[in-house]
């Protein structure tokens, strides 16, 4: 028989990773592929797991034959959503196990190694986690639809309103919204047909526009920020009252919003001790021994 293989995913809106290891927790090599939220497709996010997981066995130097040999844990986007989980354990793996559960989990399982505490992802989308004496709290993470404060998809979908405000002279414009209006012909029309199919991801990508014409003192990006300040606060607040007292800032606009939390909350940041690979590893080995 050959040696039973281990693989971690992490999967949000807009990417995929794949982390493979050994029984004995060597790490062999990473994959990568795009997106694996749950809530943009199941068979897009199979596809996109499949992909990166034969990335990460390519560079381990490993034949696909090696699929049904992996016990693998996802922790994805839209993975706390009991429905659409159940319909991407459904889907017809190759693997000789598998579980899903949400990126928040796993990320939470790898920065605190098992241990209590908490974490607050704020990506492309958002939630917060607490692991408080063996019991799992959420807050947030429940869809671009109608959660994610804070997020990339909400500050980019923000910035497009204020830029079509500005168009319309009912609220200011400035270098934010106009940079944003040259992306779409200088006028609504284009952008509105471009709403009409855009995703979690698609609205994200605005995000970092955002970012750059802060740091040049644009009000309306300083608007903005604050707001997503105020709602990554709120999550953190929460948190705290959940009882943790320990809560790593992870994803992509973490090392931006971190200084500009309110020092009270910074002072309940610490660094990841592992990523969110390292946790859906953990609970892959946590599910086939338990």
């Amino acid at each position: 028989m050959a040696e039973r293989l281990f693989l971690g995913v992490d999967g949000g809106g807009t990417t995929s990773r794949a982390r493979l290891t050994d029984a004995n927790g060597n790490r062999l090599s990473e994959g990568r592929s795009g997106s694996s939220n749950l809530n943009m497709g199941i068979a897009l996010a199979a596809d996109s797991i499949l992909a990166a997981t034969r990335e990460a066995l390519a560079a381990a130097g490993l034949p696909e034959t090696r699929l049904g040999d992996i016990v693998a844990g996802f922790g994805l986007a839209g993975g706390n959503v009991t429905a659409l989980a159940e319909a991407l354990r459904r889907q017809p793996f190759p693997f000789a196990h598998i579980d899903v559960t949400s990126d928040a989990v796993v990320a939470c399982l790898g920065a605190h190694g098992g241990n209590d505490g908490g974490i607050l992802i704020v990506g492309t989308g958002s939630q917060g986690l607490a692991l408080v004496r063996g019991e799992m709290k959420t807050v947030g993470g429940w869809g671009f639809e109608l959660s994610d404060g804070g997020s990339g998809a909400q500050l980019g979908l923000a910035a497009l309103r204020a830029a079509l405000l500005a168009f319309d002279d009912l609220a200011p414009a400035s270098g934010l919204t106009d940079a944003i209006l040259a992306r779409f012909a200088n006028g609504p029309p284009d952008a509105a047909v471009w709403g009409k199919s855009a995703t979690p991801s698609d609205y994200g990508s605005f995000a970092p526009l955002v970012i750059e014409h802060f740091g040049k003192g644009d009000p309306v990006a300083q608007s903005l920020l604050a707001e997503s300040i105020d709602a990554i606060s709120a999550m953190m607040r929460r948190l705290i009252q959940f009882g943790a007292d320990r809560i790593a800032l992870m994803g992509g606009l973490a090392p931006i919003f971190r200084p500009l939390l309110p020092p009270e909350l910074q002072a309940f940041l610490v660094e990841p001790r592992g990523d969110a690979m390292d946790g859906a590893l953990a609970f892959a080995r946590q599910k086939v021994s338990s």
